[in-house]
Parts: structure tokens; sequence; C-alpha cells
């Protein structure tokens, strides 16, 4: 056996390179496409800014929306939190059936937390609020019967109604209110808010590829010679679409991040006043931001988007050139 017999052959090793050329020959093509294509994009910034501006317009109001409505469910879920229900004892309960009663709503399995009001608690509060202490204070007896604040481990509708029903039945227990109207008011618009998010969001995912799409048109008429002469030699349609396709990313990067400013801006001018209107009403709420994440799927959905309708344009219009 020869001492070079255990070594690759000459073509086994021209072989094994081939593949490793072509990857690196693919790596340079991208990376000088793409940076051509933000040349192209630099010569005419005027022309750019105005794409990606119009990109960044149609993104900003279905990603406010959207952040409308977040703020809007974390709202709601303190709200719901906040729900109780009033049970009224019946009328000359003494206190000390009042307290075996509360003890008995607070071992509910559906049951968080209550709170005795006795009647003298009740008459009180009632005259505080109204104003009324002295013509109040002439009654003989006192009409108002104790009550107990019950607040449920589970504040959706179903199932405080069926722990209103429980709740009545229980020996002492006159009459239980619940006031459910406002939370499922806010569930419908939430969901009629989500709704219009969802078809705002197509709508104007559409519009970005259309205005990517009729920017990448233009600038596929504009080199049409071009395209002609390198497909003459041989040339790819994957070849010919690649910097078409950069440029609709590089429009897509611009917008997002230009639609990512507006709405820090905006965020910014408009929490002051949001929060001193949620103050005025005895609330805390601040409008909430984009963050890494929300800012990451703006960003990329925009450059998804743009790059898209490059695509949809470019396959479009090579079909219909051909090479003379």
């Amino acid at each position: 056996m020869s001492p070079d017999s255990s070594r690759p052959s000459r073509g086994a090793r021209a072989h094994g390179a081939r593949p490793r050329s072509r990857l690196l020959s693919w790596v340079r093509h991208h990376r000088a496409m793409s940076l051509d294509s933000a040349r192209r994009l630099l010569r005419h910034p005027v022309a750019s800014l105005l794409t990606m501006l119009a990109i960044a317009i149609a993104l900003v109001l279905p990603a406010a929306l959207w952040l409308t409505l977040d703020g809007a469910r974390l709202l709601d879920a303190e709200l719901e939190e906040s729900a109780t229900l009033t049970v009224y004892l019946e009328n000359g309960t003494s206190e000390a059936e009042a307290g075996r009663i509360e003890e008995a709503l607070a071992a509910h399995d559906l049951v968080a937390q209550t709170r005795l009001i006795t009647a003298a608690e009740g008459m009180a509060e009632f005259q505080q609020a109204l104003g009324l202490s002295d013509a109040l204070g002439r009654l003989e007896d006192n009409p108002l019967p104790a009550s107990v604040v019950v607040k449920p481990k589970d504040p959706s509708p179903e199932v405080v109604r069926v722990l209103a029903g429980s709740l009545e039945a229980i020996a002492g227990v006159g009459e239980v209110r619940l006031d459910l109207a406002w939370i499922e008011r806010l569930r419908y618009l939430a969901e009629l808010g989500r709704r219009v998010t969802l078809a705002l969001v197509v709508l104007f995912g559409l519009g970005v590829l259309l205005v990517v799409g009729n920017t990448i048109r233009l600038s596929v008429e504009s080199r049409r010679q071009e395209i002609e002469v390198v497909t003459l030699i041989g040339a790819t349609h994957a070849f010919v679409r690649r910097p078409f396709l950069y440029s609709g990313a590089w429009y897509g990067l611009g917008g997002g991040l230009l639609a990512w400013g507006l709405l820090t801006l905006g965020s910014g001018w408009l929490s002051a006043p949001v929060s001193a209107l949620a103050a005025s009403y005895g609330a805390s709420f601040s409008l909430p931001r984009l963050g890494l994440h929300g800012s990451a799927i703006l960003v990329g959905c925009s450059t998804l988007l743009s790059w898209l309708g490059a695509w949809i344009a470019v396959t479009r219009h090579l079909a219909e050139i051909r090479p003379r």
C-alpha cells in the first residue's frame, strides 16, 4: 500500500470543497445585496423616509388599539377583583346571630372574604353619606338591617350568580344583591374592541403590503433593462429577486422603528392627563408601554409584512418581464 493511499483523493477534496464554496458565495451575495439595497435607499432619503412613514402610520393605529385593550384588560381584572355581593339579613337579627350567619357565609367554598356591617354601623354610614344625622337621629327604631359584604373567590358573573343563589338559602338571610351588569358590559366592550382591532390589523396590514408593493414595482420598472440583461446571461429569478426583497425588508425595518418612536412619544405625551383623569375617579391607571417584547413584535411584523409585499410585487412583475 502506498503512503498516499490513506489520504483523500484530489477529486474528493474538490467535491467536498464545492458545497462550502457555494455557501460562501451565497452568503457573500446576500451581504452584497443587503448593503447595495441600503445604499440605494440612502440615495433617495426623502422618498425612502416617506415610504417608511406611510408604513409607520399604518402600524401605529392597530398597535395603539392593542395597547389600549391591554390596559383595559388589566383595569377590567382590577375591577373584577373589587366585585362584591351584599347579603342583607332579616330585620330584627341580633348581633350575635349576625356573627353566626357571617361565619356560615365565610365557610362557603366560593367565598374569599366577608365583612359584617351591623345595623348601627349601617345607619352611621348612611347618616354620614347623606348628611342627615339630625333628622335620622330622631327615629325611634333603626329600619336598616344588618348586612354582610361578601367577596367571591371567582368574580366571573356565572360563578357569582351561583354563589348568590346558594347564599340566599342560608337561614337568616333576607336578600342578596349583586350588580353584574357593569362587569358584563365591560366584557362586551372588550370583545368588541378585540374584533375591531383584529379587523384594523388586517386592513392596515394590507395597506403595508400595497405601499411596499407599489414602491418595489416602480423600482422593478426602473431597472427593467438591467433585469433583462442578467436574465439573458442565466440569472435565476431568486437571484434577481434578492435585492428587491432586501429593499422591502429595509423599508419595513425603518417603518417599524418609526412606528415604535411615534407610539413612545404618544404614550409619554398622553400619560400625564390619563393618570390625572384616573386619579379624579379614585383609581390608579397608567398607559401601558410596548416593552422589549412588544417592540420586537412590532418591528418584526413590519419587516415581515414589507418583505412579503416586496416578494409579491417582484414575483408578479418578473413573470411579465421577458428578455428580448
